[in-house]
């Protein structure tokens, strides 16, 4: 059996689709349709069946994963041991919220780029938890661990949050100096519908039912605060990059959450995955002490 019509299977069965697999490998979604229909002739038996959600495993199919997988581990093995004297490269995807991925990961993947010039960052910003089952991404930044699936989960760092505002909005509009004030003002959230962790549910510190602005992106909502369009509960890490932007009722609002690091159990055999892990995780935890600590030593306007 060729490892690359296993490559291929493997592809099909994580995205449930010809043409996402193609995406994924490069190649135009015909050719993986006849790949997939050579290895069914070669194992005498149908491998998916076609739904109206995508193509679907059949038994024999999802009794192909174990070993398939097997050979895709054998692969980067071998693929390792060659690259083992090379240093830290090849490509390396990382899904992550869009905070973290908008205020974080590009300078600590610049960092590590800069250290390992041979590699490749991709990182998957989603307004939801990256699958690593269906190999959406190497490994995976989430804002609470996972209770089901073969996992490996590391804690990462804490990061806090305050309400905050623009200057320029805090200037024309009435006095924020306890909660019930923030009545009178214009609030920007998460949508409610839309919030796919409990650790996003901001809104509820305020002790307001609802927000006349709002958007499943973290990125979206600081860039209205900036805008000052209002007053909304921000990542302490993303408040230097929105120049004017200042905390309010710091007392009465503060939030901490973590992130942590995600990566599928397989994994743990790759030196290569576990050494760009660690200096992910490290890279991580600099970067928000860092911008945090901009904040706490000179300071971010009154409050």
């Amino acid at each position: 059996m060729d490892w690359d019509d296993l490559r291929i299977f493997l592809a099909v069965a994580r995205t449930e689709s010809l043409s996402s697999a193609g995406r994924r490998l490069a190649m135009d979604a015909s050719t993986v349709g006849r790949r997939i229909a050579r290895l069914e002739a070669a194992v005498g038996a149908a491998l998916f069946v076609k739904t109206p959600q995508g193509y679907a495993l059949t038994a024999e199919g999802a009794r192909l994963i174990a070993p398939a997988e097997a050979a895709e581990q054998a692969a980067a093995a071998a693929v390792e041991g060659v690259r083992r004297d090379a240093g830290l490269t090849g490509q390396l995807r990382i899904g992550a919220p869009d905070g973290c991925a908008n205020y974080l990961l590009p300078q600590v993947a610049r960092d590590l780029c800069d250290a390992h010039p041979g590699l490749e960052i991709q990182i998957v910003a989603l307004p939801r938890v990256v699958n690593l089952t269906k190999r959406e991404a190497d490994m995976a930044i989430a804002v609470s661990p996972p209770d089901t699936g073969r996992l490996v989960v590391q804690r990462l760092t804490d990061y806090h949050l305050h309400l905050a505002a623009h200057r320029d909005y805090l200037d024309y509009h009435p006095p924020v100096q306890t909660l019930q004030d923030l009545r009178g003002h214009r609030i920007i959230s998460y949508i409610p519908d839309m919030i796919f962790d409990r650790e996003l549910d901001y809104l509820s510190a305020t002790g307001l039912e609802t927000a006349q602005i709002s958007s499943n992106s973290v990125a979206v909502q600081m860039q209205a605060v900036r805008a000052g369009a209002g007053l909304g509960i921000v990542h302490d890490f993303a408040i230097p990059f929105a120049p004017g932007v200042t905390r309010v009722l710091t007392e009465d609002i503060s939030l901490r959450r973590s992130f942590w690091l995600i990566r599928h159990a397989d994994d743990r055999a790759s030196r290569r995955l576990t050494l760009l892990a660690e200096a992910l995780a490290a890279g991580i935890r600099a970067e928000v002490a860092r911008l945090e600590g901009q904040l706490t030593a000179g300071g971010d306007g009154p409050t």
